[in-house]
């Protein structure tokens, strides 16, 4: 959420997804209930740089929690999965963009909470291809102490998604759908790939689990366009899977900035939070393909339904307006 000046709480000179580039703004996380036909924001944290949350001045500036302590916008994402979960929604697939999805730390973090994912992850993700995993701990000579991790070498080393896509033979590659269009359906190649995560796996004594890499490659583009890990079960089709996944590429409405001027610390079930939740649940719903069917225009939806008025509580008193008493 871009943003001017310095006041405004957790402000900060930082990557702005919006922008595509490092500038002055906000940054939030929210997290979704997504199904094929609808998506709706449930839960949203702003995120605190280390400049706002250790300087006690700015906190109570602002009013920060004391509960409120810096995190990393990864840890935010877990703690607000976890939070959803406690509240009692279900879910069986977590998914999220390349942005939390290539934290090893997230990914183990979802399967430990017991939810298989279906995430982006960047070309450069380090992986092993198909049938390759590293080599086993070096044998014990009797003089030193045994090292029990797994190693590579020089010979032995994994590979980019990127390269391991570019190795790909053609026939691997399938058409996929998308999804429905404005004008048309949406379709794309899609290759699936049993890997083996390689990301600081020298640490530790076994290889990681096998799961999907989904590798989406456009027939017009030169270069895959896009990436994704899952542990959805190895025996699913490839439909499936890329149906499961596609969600991941699906269109999102995030949660608007705080009002202009707003400088403290967003409550819990703010009223904007409220409104964009709403507004988001609302669009998706006049999108969905039962009302296309049906060749309704959102438009002509609700000319046809009416809005009840409903009078306002007593002693209202419309925000900025003078107190009549």
């Amino acid at each position: 959420m871009p943003k001017k000046g310095k006041h405004s709480v957790g402000v900060a000179r930082q990557y702005c997804g919006q922008l595509g580039k490092q500038d002055t703004c906000q940054v939030a996380v929210s997290l979704s209930a997504a199904n094929d036909h609808a998506s709706l924001p449930i839960a949203d944290r702003l995120y605190l740089p280390h400049e706002w949350g250790d300087d006690p001045d700015r906190r109570a500036a602002t009013g920060i929690p004391d509960d409120i302590v810096s995190q990393t916008k990864p840890q935010i994402a877990v703690e607000r999965l976890r939070a959803a979960l406690a509240a009692g929604i279900e879910a069986d697939v977590a998914w999220a963009d390349a942005g939390y999805g290539n934290d090893t730390d997230v990914r183990d973090a979802i399967t430990e909470i017991g939810l298989a994912y279906a995430v982006g992850i960047q070309s450069s993700t380090s992986l092993w291809p198909p049938g390759v995993e590293p080599l086993p701990p070096k044998p014990w000579s009797g003089r030193s102490r045994p090292t029990p991790a797994i190693r590579r070498d020089s010979e032995h080393q994994p590979v980019s998604a990127q390269q391991l896509a570019l190795g790909l033979p053609k026939k691997s590659l399938a058409a996929g759908h998308l999804g429905e269009g404005s004008n048309t359906k949406l379709a794309s190649r899609f290759a699936p790939v049993r890997v083996r995560p390689a990301h600081r796996d020298y640490h530790r004594s076994t290889p990681r689990p096998e799961e999907w890499c989904l590798i989406e490659w456009p027939a017009d583009e030169a270069e895959p366009a896009k990436y994704f890990l899952s542990t959805l079960p190895a025996n699913i089709s490839r439909r499936a899977l890329v149906n499961t996944t596609k969600l991941c590429l699906a269109d999102r409405a995030g949660l608007p900035g705080p009002q202009t001027g707003t400088r403290a610390w967003p409550r819990r079930g703010a009223r904007l939070a409220r409104l964009s939740s709403s507004c988001h649940a609302v669009r998706r719903r006049l999108r969905s393909p039962d009302l296309r069917k049906r060749n309704d225009s959102p438009l002509r939806i609700m000319q046809r339904r009416s809005c009840r008025r409903t009078s306002p509580p007593g002693g209202y008193r419309p925000r900025g307006s003078p107190d009549q008493t």
